[in-house]
């Protein structure tokens, strides 16, 4: 099951025919719950971008290239990167993505590896 937040009148009238449209498409219940976002609380440092944190070489690189854990955590190229070390994404999605992600050559060898790894 996921959950989606909506945060006005509008965007709950979309995400509820979206979902409808899921539905008919699937022919079949979508599971997401939709309800009036509230208060939200960032994680623990240690839950952000897990997998990459994984792999401490590369996250250490990120920390300090980006000045530090927040810059970290709000970064696209960091969220980029650990969905790529969890198994999202292809080697060729990466290659063509690998440029504009600001890693060091080290750093870009040791992602591909992982990549390499999920035989995609």
């Amino acid at each position: 099951m996921s959950i989606l937040f909506y945060h006005n009148e509008e965007q709950k009238i979309v995400a509820e025919e979206t979902k409808h449209k899921q539905e008919e498409l699937l022919k079949r219940k979508v599971a997401t719950v939709l309800q009036p976002y509230g208060n939200f609380y960032i994680a623990e440092d240690y839950h952000q971008k897990y997998y990459l944190q994984l792999h401490r070489n590369i996250a250490e690189e990120y920390k300090k290239l980006l000045g530090g854990m927040e810059n970290f955590i709000n970064s696209t190229a960091t969220a980029r990167v650990n969905g790529y070390i969890k198994g999202y994404g292809t080697l060729e999605a990466l290659q063509q993505e690998l440029p504009s992600l600001g890693l060091s050559a080290a750093s870009e060898k040791k992602l591909i590896q992982i990549v390499e790894g999920y035989g995609r």
